[in-house]
Formats: C-alpha cells, structure tokens, sequence
C-alpha cells in the first residue's frame, strides 16, 4: 500500500508538472499566432488513451508516462516531422515567427515551471508556516555516527560556524558542509573552541549518508514493550538514565550505542526515577535489543514555527524558490567532480518516487512538486539538443550573429540530443537498480 501511495504522488505531481510546462509553450505559441498542432499529456507512440480537437489543436493523452509534449509546426522536434519542413514556410509555423518569438516560446515552458515553484512555496508558507530547529537549542550537542567522527565531529559538540557562518537551522548543517566552500567546522567541545576541515574526500561518503549528525539529548523511557527484557528487568516510563555498569551515561545514543556491543551480556543500568535513584539488571539478547522505546527528541528541543500572512508568504516563498535552485545548481556541479563520485547516486524514477512520503501528506507533497518544478525548470534549460535549452541555445547564437542554423543541422543536433536524453534516462535508471540489489 505504501508503495501505491508513493507512485500515486509521483503520477499526480510530474502531471501536473508536464501538463504546466508544456501549456507554458503552448501559450506564447498561441500568443504569437503559432499553429500547435497537437497537446499531449504523457507519450502516445502507436496509440493513446484518449484524445479531442478543438479548433486546430488535437488535445490527448498518451499512454506512456515519460513526459508530455506540445507540437507546433514548422519545428523540428522530437517527432522528426520532416515531410512539413520540405515545404514552403507559412506565416503560422514557428520557422517563420522573428527570433524573440520563437526564443518565449522555447522558455515558456522553464519559465511557468520557476513561478510555478515560487507560488506553490508560497502557499504552502501562507497555509502551514515554517517549522525548523534552531541550533542553539541544542543545548546537549550532536551525537555523530562514524563518518561524522571520521569528518571530526564528537559526541556532545556544539556547532557554532559552518564555512564561516553561523548556522541557524539544525537541518541545513549538513548541506551546508556538503555544498558550500571551505568546509570548515568550528565547534565548542569541553567549553573550548575547536577548528577542522573536512576534506573532499569524504564527500562521497557524505552523499550517501547525509544523516552523520543528530540531536543529543538525554535517554528517557517512553514505553516498555511487552515480554521484552526490558520489562522483565523493571524497566518504567519516565525512567531517566543515570549510568550503565557503574560509568555515568543520560543520553539516548550512549544506551544505545553501549547496548548494541553487549550482546549476550548482563548490564546494570542506574535510572533516575521521581526523586529515587534505582538500580537494575538486564540481559540484552543476541538481537542487541532491549524493547524500549525512548522519549522524542522534541521533548528535550525547541522547534520553532514561522508563520506567514497572505502578503508576507509571497516574499518568503520567492526566497526560499531562489535558495533552492541555488542549492540543486551546486549539487549539480558535484555530479560533474568525479573525487566525489557524486554520479554514484544519480537515480530514476525509483529515487523520485521514494522522496515522497508513504502515506498521503498534502504539505510534503507540495513542497515536493515545488522542488521538482525546480528541478524540472534548471534541467529543460540545460543547452542540450532535444532540451528546451538546446533550441534556446541555437536561438541565441541566431539572434547574436544574425545566422540561423539550417534544418539539416538542427534535424542531427535533435537526434543527437535524444541519444544523450536516453543514455541519462538508462544510466539514471540503471543506478536505480542496482541500489535494490545491494
């Protein structure tokens, strides 16, 4: 069921994402007085599911769900509709319309997708506000798995700068190290001031294990579960760690940490419980679990909410658009420096659909489409042939230097786009696969 749900949200926001992009062409086409012959939501090779005409323009939807596409004549595109381009140009084709025209027509579809973004971020800013965690409110520290000790963080560290700058957002901690330059840490450790840097060989690493740090906070029982040692031992909510085997221990990850290595071992643990201080053994069994359930995080942490008027979302939610492909363009870069083999991670659809969340969540499903409008508009604009961004790219040169491209020309360039688009399409989707399989 909850793999259902996740391609659910996937189906729905890449339509309405498609369906957006493609009206984005459609609209300064129709404003130039260009003929778009066909409209298509998804692919329709050999037969589609359902089509209508209006006017001049066949309206449908295909089969495959890959995309969507608007044809417009007197261009050369993907369907290679070469019988129409032998023919003498009309004043409705797009070949015949001035360079400007046809240079809006191209970025229409990248342009609807960016303002797309910003006014969904917008609205999702103005109807649930922001929540974040502030990094001063870690009043414990972190608790660092092995790569983050390996980067140079500890246990109980006190974050103070990233890069330089102070960080305000728990969360963003680790996209700053992974994006930004220089990555210099400065944290607080024992009340003193320590600096290190991490290096870019660890990058990679980081990638594809962005969770290195947590919150810190203290091990208090939340639940028992039933017939577990745990119970057994007299283990009650509100116990509050106090030691294990006589060495002072209160926070979540050392129980956690120090049970998981006594496996088949007797550890007396001390907890704090009302205004006693009790004593009790237990048997942690070869799964290394003890069936408790800790208390949350936020019960110890200040989660901070922004909320937003009508008027003030929008400032916000431009903001946040901006920051956001400001962040995926860096990410991008990564793929591109092979010493963080960032290209190991590139996916497919599977990696699309496995960012949505299992049961169905209005606010992360927009704030998911938003991101993937983004993404959508910064790679339709890559100057790629068979890319909104290739014809641009043609378009400028012609605008510049006065010299259009001949069809011949622009008719291989289609071709060799779609070559590159599929060998992506494969190689993206082939990381996928192997990720299951490992």
């Amino acid at each position: 069921m909850e793999v259902l749900v996740k391609i659910s949200q996937l189906l729905l926001s890449l339509s309405i994402l498609v369906l957006l992009h493609e009206f984005g062409h459609f609209f300064f086409a129709k404003l130039f007085k260009t003929r778009v012959e066909k409209f298509y939501l998804f692919f329709d090779p050999w037969f589609e599911i359902f089509k209508f005409k209006k006017g001049e323009t066949e309206y449908g939807i295909g089969w495959l769900p890959l995309g969507g596409y608007v044809k417009i004549s007197g261009m050369i595109d993907e369907s290679l509709d070469k019988e129409q381009l032998k023919q003498p140009p009309q004043p409705y084709e797009f070949r015949s319309k001035p360079a400007w025209q046809r240079l809006l027509i191209m970025l229409g579809g990248v342009i609807v997708n960016f303002v797309l973004a910003l006014f969904i971020y917008s609205l999702v800013l103005y109807a649930w506000g922001e929540e974040y965690l502030p990094n001063s409110s870690l009043k414990y520290g972190i608790a660092c798995d092995s790569l983050g000790y390996e980067m140079g963080f500890r246990n109980g560290d006190k974050i103070l700068t990233v890069g330089g700058k102070e960080v305000d957002d728990f969360q963003k901690i680790t996209h700053d190290i992974l994006l930004n330059s220089p990555r210099e840490v400065v944290v607080l450790r024992n009340n003193e001031k320590v600096s290190f840097t991490i290096p870019d060989s660890l990058i990679s690493k980081l990638i594809k294990n962005p969770l290195i740090i947590l919150p810190r906070f203290p091990f208090v029982v939340e639940e028992v579960q039933k017939d577990s040692p745990a119970l057994l031992a007299g283990f009650k909510k509100g116990d509050e760690l106090v030691s294990v085997n006589g060495v002072s221990q209160q926070y979540n990850d050392e129980f956690r940490t120090i049970v998981k290595q006594s496996k088949n071992k007797n550890l007396e643990i001390a907890f704090k419980r009302g205004n006693d201080t009790i004593t009790l053994n237990v048997l942690v069994p070869s799964t290394g679990i003890v069936g408790v359930l800790a208390a949350s995080p936020t019960k110890f942490l200040e989660i901070k909410k922004q909320d937003y008027s009508f008027f003030e979302s929008f400032p916000a939610g431009i903001k946040r658009g901006v920051s956001t492909l400001s962040s995926y363009i860096k990410q991008f870069k990564l793929i591109f420096t092979p010493k963080t083999k960032a290209y190991e991670s590139v996916g497919g659809f599977i990696t699309i659909g496995s960012i949505f969340p299992g049961s169905w969540n209005w606010q992360a499903f927009w704030n998911l489409t938003a991101f993937l409008s983004i993404i959508l508009a910064f790679m339709n604009v890559l100057p790629i042939p068979a890319l909104d961004g290739g014809h641009v790219l043609f378009l400028l040169f012609e605008i510049i230097t006065g010299r259009k491209p001949g069809d011949k020309f622009l008719e291989y360039a289609q071709i060799t786009g779609m070559i590159i688009l599929l060998s992506l399409l494969i190689f993206a989707n082939a990381n996928d696969i192997i990720r299951l399989f490992r």
